[in-house]
């Protein structure tokens, strides 16, 4: 008997710490499956924040409070916005329906969108969820891959409320944030088509 609920208790604790990968061509299940769950894991530590990085993802480098990522062939863009979750900021988004896809989301009590265009042939996914945002420019038969792991990404990401209030003490941490709105879509923004121009190009981007 006594093996018997350790066997099971081991069985409940490697499955409430894995985050398993699933497959679909459904973007809205991808995104109803994973960000209904409330995923711990966490393999990666940021200022004020922590995340789990999905098996396949490799983290390239930091500059200031953005992160760049690399997954088969598709370089991911992250931004974390703890200013934003430490003052609790409240956004809006109306769905777009001449975009490629255009969700607003609410789920888990957190919100955000996923939008994506057609951009000269390619796909430019903006995707924002609890506090942070994740950008990739892809091919079409990219996206739903890089989606899910955005999805992964973003479902994990989980804040350090007394790390950030002492950040919050130092004002050129305050100047550097508020130069950025997380929730606006690029198309109400800057053009991300020529950010990473002025990086050096489509593909890579000199950090």
């Amino acid at each position: 008997m006594k093996k018997i609920i350790v066997l099971t208790l081991l069985i409940f604790l490697l499955t409430g710490c894995t985050v398993v990968r699933i497959k679909t061509d459904n973007i809205d299940n991808i995104i109803n499956v994973i960000l209904s769950k409330d995923n711990k894991l966490y393999n990666r530590i940021g200022k004020g924040y922590k995340y789990y990085n999905p098996r396949g993802v490799n983290y390239i480098d930091t500059r200031e409070y953005n992160e760049k990522l690399y997954s088969d062939g598709n370089y991911y863009y992250l931004y974390v916005d703890v200013i934003s979750y430490y003052y609790k900021k409240e956004f809006s988004y109306e769905e777009k329906k001449d975009a490629y896809y255009s969700r607003l989301i609410d789920i888990n009590n957190k919100k955000g969108y996923l939008e994506i265009n057609e951009v000269d042939g390619q796909y430019l996914i903006e995707y924002v969820y609890n506090y942070a945002k994740i950008e990739a420019l892809v091919n079409k038969e990219d996206i739903n891959e890089v989606v899910l792991d955005a999805t992964y990404i973003l479902s994990t990401i989980k804040f350090n409320s007394n790390v950030i209030k002492i950040m919050l003490n130092d004002d050129i941490f305050i100047n550097k944030e508020e130069k950025y709105d997380i929730f606006a879509p690029k198309t109400e923004s800057d053009n991300f088509i020529e950010f990473i121009e002025e990086w050096g190009g489509i593909n890579e981007i000199i950090w």
